[in-house]
Protein backbone atom coordinates (compact mmCIF):
# COMPACT_ATOMS: atom_id res chain seq x y z
CA UNK A 1 0.00 0.00 0.00
CA UNK A 2 1.49 3.26 -0.75
CA UNK A 3 1.60 6.26 1.68
CA UNK A 4 -0.10 8.96 1.19
CA UNK A 5 2.21 12.23 1.21
CA UNK A 6 0.56 13.69 4.05
CA UNK A 7 0.99 10.60 5.95
CA UNK A 8 4.67 10.82 5.15
CA UNK A 9 4.78 15.11 6.00
CA UNK A 10 2.79 13.90 9.21
CA UNK A 11 5.52 11.15 10.21
CA UNK A 12 8.56 13.78 9.38
CA UNK A 13 6.65 16.16 12.28
CA UNK A 14 5.99 13.87 14.44
CA UNK A 15 10.32 12.56 14.18
CA UNK A 16 11.33 16.44 14.64
CA UNK A 17 8.93 17.34 17.21
CA UNK A 18 10.51 14.03 19.30
CA UNK A 19 13.65 15.34 18.84
CA UNK A 20 12.73 18.84 19.65
CA UNK A 21 11.05 17.08 22.49
CA UNK A 22 14.31 15.05 23.83
CA UNK A 23 16.79 17.95 23.35
CA UNK A 24 14.43 20.31 25.63
CA UNK A 25 14.38 17.62 27.93
CA UNK A 26 17.87 16.63 27.95
CA UNK A 27 18.80 20.55 27.96
CA UNK A 28 16.35 21.02 31.14
CA UNK A 29 17.54 18.12 33.29
CA UNK A 30 21.42 19.72 32.23
CA UNK A 31 22.82 17.79 29.63
CA UNK A 32 24.09 20.65 28.28
CA UNK A 33 25.33 22.72 30.98
CA UNK A 34 27.46 19.08 32.04
CA UNK A 35 28.68 19.25 28.81
CA UNK A 36 30.13 23.02 29.07
CA UNK A 37 31.39 22.69 32.63
CA UNK A 38 33.02 19.05 31.64
CA UNK A 39 34.79 21.04 28.94
CA UNK A 40 35.84 23.74 31.09
CA UNK A 41 37.34 21.24 33.66
CA UNK A 42 39.35 20.05 30.88
CA UNK A 43 40.90 22.71 29.21
CA UNK A 44 41.86 24.36 32.99
CA UNK A 45 43.59 20.49 33.54
CA UNK A 46 45.41 21.24 30.07
CA UNK A 47 46.55 24.60 31.61
CA UNK A 48 47.73 22.68 34.77
CA UNK A 49 50.00 20.00 32.42
CA UNK A 50 51.20 22.88 30.24
CA UNK A 51 52.42 24.33 32.94
CA UNK A 52 54.07 21.49 34.78
CA UNK A 53 55.74 20.97 31.50
CA UNK A 54 57.14 24.09 31.16
CA UNK A 55 58.96 23.47 35.07
CA UNK A 56 59.84 20.09 33.88
CA UNK A 57 61.66 21.29 30.63
CA UNK A 58 63.91 23.87 33.11
CA UNK A 59 65.06 20.78 34.92
CA UNK A 60 67.57 19.74 32.75
CA UNK A 61 69.42 23.20 31.97
CA UNK A 62 68.95 23.87 35.92
CA UNK A 63 71.02 20.46 36.95
CA UNK A 64 73.20 21.02 34.16
CA UNK A 65 74.23 24.27 35.78
CA UNK A 66 73.98 23.70 38.99
CA UNK A 67 76.67 20.37 38.67
CA UNK A 68 79.57 22.34 37.13
CA UNK A 69 79.94 24.25 40.47
CA UNK A 70 78.56 22.08 43.08
CA UNK A 71 79.95 18.92 42.25
CA UNK A 72 79.41 17.58 45.47
CA UNK A 73 75.65 17.67 45.70
CA UNK A 74 75.71 15.02 43.65
CA UNK A 75 72.78 13.22 45.73
CA UNK A 76 70.73 16.60 45.80
CA UNK A 77 71.60 16.65 41.88
CA UNK A 78 70.08 12.50 41.21
CA UNK A 79 66.94 13.53 43.77
CA UNK A 80 66.12 16.11 40.86
CA UNK A 81 66.36 13.71 38.56
CA UNK A 82 64.29 11.00 39.52
CA UNK A 83 61.94 12.86 40.61
CA UNK A 84 62.03 14.89 37.01
CA UNK A 85 61.87 11.13 35.72
CA UNK A 86 59.03 9.92 37.62
CA UNK A 87 56.64 13.09 37.08
CA UNK A 88 56.88 12.85 33.31
CA UNK A 89 57.01 9.60 32.98
CA UNK A 90 53.16 8.89 34.34
CA UNK A 91 51.01 9.60 30.90
CA UNK A 92 48.02 12.25 31.41
CA UNK A 93 45.07 11.65 29.53
CA UNK A 94 41.52 12.91 29.91
CA UNK A 95 40.93 9.77 31.75
CA UNK A 96 42.57 10.88 34.44
CA UNK A 97 40.37 13.16 35.43
CA UNK A 98 38.23 10.62 36.35
CA UNK A 99 40.38 8.16 37.61
CA UNK A 100 41.28 9.36 41.56
CA UNK A 101 43.85 6.65 41.74
CA UNK A 102 45.87 8.54 38.74
CA UNK A 103 45.51 11.65 39.87
CA UNK A 104 46.91 10.87 43.19
CA UNK A 105 49.63 9.26 41.46
CA UNK A 106 50.04 12.37 39.15
CA UNK A 107 49.75 14.92 42.45
CA UNK A 108 52.28 13.08 44.28
CA UNK A 109 55.40 12.75 41.53
CA UNK A 110 54.93 16.71 40.92
CA UNK A 111 55.23 17.05 44.99
CA UNK A 112 58.33 15.27 44.87
CA UNK A 113 59.49 17.58 41.93
CA UNK A 114 58.54 20.25 43.92
CA UNK A 115 60.43 19.38 47.01
CA UNK A 116 63.88 18.29 45.27
CA UNK A 117 63.74 21.69 43.80
CA UNK A 118 63.33 23.25 46.66
CA UNK A 119 66.39 21.81 48.08
CA UNK A 120 68.58 22.48 45.02
CA UNK A 121 67.52 26.02 45.35
CA UNK A 122 68.70 25.52 49.03
CA UNK A 123 72.05 23.56 48.00
CA UNK A 124 73.09 27.28 45.63
CA UNK A 125 73.32 29.14 49.15
CA UNK A 126 76.51 27.41 49.73
CA UNK A 127 77.87 28.27 46.45
CA UNK A 128 78.61 32.16 45.59
CA UNK A 129 79.70 31.48 42.11
CA UNK A 130 76.76 29.34 41.35
CA UNK A 131 74.31 32.02 42.88
CA UNK A 132 76.73 34.90 40.45
CA UNK A 133 76.42 32.71 37.44
CA UNK A 134 74.38 34.57 34.47
CA UNK A 135 72.49 31.64 33.40
CA UNK A 136 71.75 29.86 36.81
CA UNK A 137 70.18 33.55 37.71
CA UNK A 138 68.20 33.57 34.68
CA UNK A 139 66.79 29.75 35.22
CA UNK A 140 65.90 30.48 38.87
CA UNK A 141 63.84 33.29 37.42
CA UNK A 142 62.14 31.09 34.84
CA UNK A 143 61.34 28.64 37.47
CA UNK A 144 60.18 31.31 39.98
CA UNK A 145 57.65 32.40 37.27
CA UNK A 146 56.79 28.96 36.08
CA UNK A 147 56.14 28.04 39.73
CA UNK A 148 53.71 31.11 40.01
CA UNK A 149 51.95 30.11 36.59
CA UNK A 150 51.58 26.57 38.44
CA UNK A 151 49.65 28.49 41.45
CA UNK A 152 47.81 30.18 39.34
CA UNK A 153 46.32 27.14 36.84
CA UNK A 154 46.18 24.67 39.66
CA UNK A 155 43.52 27.41 41.06
CA UNK A 156 41.78 28.16 38.23
CA UNK A 157 41.36 24.03 37.86
CA UNK A 158 40.49 23.87 41.75
CA UNK A 159 37.18 26.17 40.77
CA UNK A 160 36.42 24.60 38.07
CA UNK A 161 36.38 21.25 39.10
CA UNK A 162 34.16 22.76 42.22
CA UNK A 163 31.62 23.78 39.99
CA UNK A 164 31.25 21.07 37.96
CA UNK A 165 31.09 18.42 40.90
CA UNK A 166 28.95 20.79 43.07
CA UNK A 167 26.51 20.74 39.63
CA UNK A 168 26.48 17.02 38.95
CA UNK A 169 25.48 15.93 42.58
CA UNK A 170 22.46 18.56 42.06
CA UNK A 171 19.54 17.11 41.17
CA UNK A 172 18.20 16.91 38.92
CA UNK A 173 21.29 16.77 37.23
CA UNK A 174 22.48 14.22 38.72
CA UNK A 175 20.14 11.84 37.41
CA UNK A 176 21.29 13.13 33.79
CA UNK A 177 25.03 12.72 34.71
CA UNK A 178 24.75 8.88 36.01
CA UNK A 179 22.94 8.45 33.08
CA UNK A 180 25.60 9.50 31.11
CA UNK A 181 28.84 8.45 32.59
CA UNK A 182 29.24 12.17 34.04
CA UNK A 183 30.85 11.16 37.87
CA UNK A 184 32.24 13.77 40.44
CA UNK A 185 35.97 14.52 39.45
CA UNK A 186 39.03 14.18 41.81
CA UNK A 187 40.36 17.19 43.10
CA UNK A 188 44.03 18.41 44.60
CA UNK A 189 43.72 17.76 47.85
CA UNK A 190 44.95 19.57 51.03
CA UNK A 191 48.31 17.80 51.65
CA UNK A 192 48.71 17.32 48.07
CA UNK A 193 48.70 21.50 48.63
CA UNK A 194 50.46 21.83 51.18
CA UNK A 195 53.75 20.13 49.22
CA UNK A 196 53.31 21.88 45.84
CA UNK A 197 51.93 25.41 46.47
CA UNK A 198 55.03 26.45 47.73
CA UNK A 199 57.25 27.45 44.84
CA UNK A 200 60.61 27.00 45.33
CA UNK A 201 62.67 29.59 47.21
CA UNK A 202 64.54 32.06 45.04
CA UNK A 203 66.92 34.16 46.88
CA UNK A 204 70.57 36.04 45.37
Amino acid sequence: MQVSLPTKLRQSWMRWLALGLLTSLLSACGYNQIQVKDEAVKAAWSEVVNQYQRRADLVPNLVNTVKGYATHEQTTLTDVINARAKATSITVTPETLNDPEAFKRFQQAQGELSGALSRLMAVSENYPNLKADGLFRDLQSQLEGTENRITVARNRYIQAVQDYNVYVRQFPNNLTAKMFGYGPKPNFTVENEKAISTAPAVKF
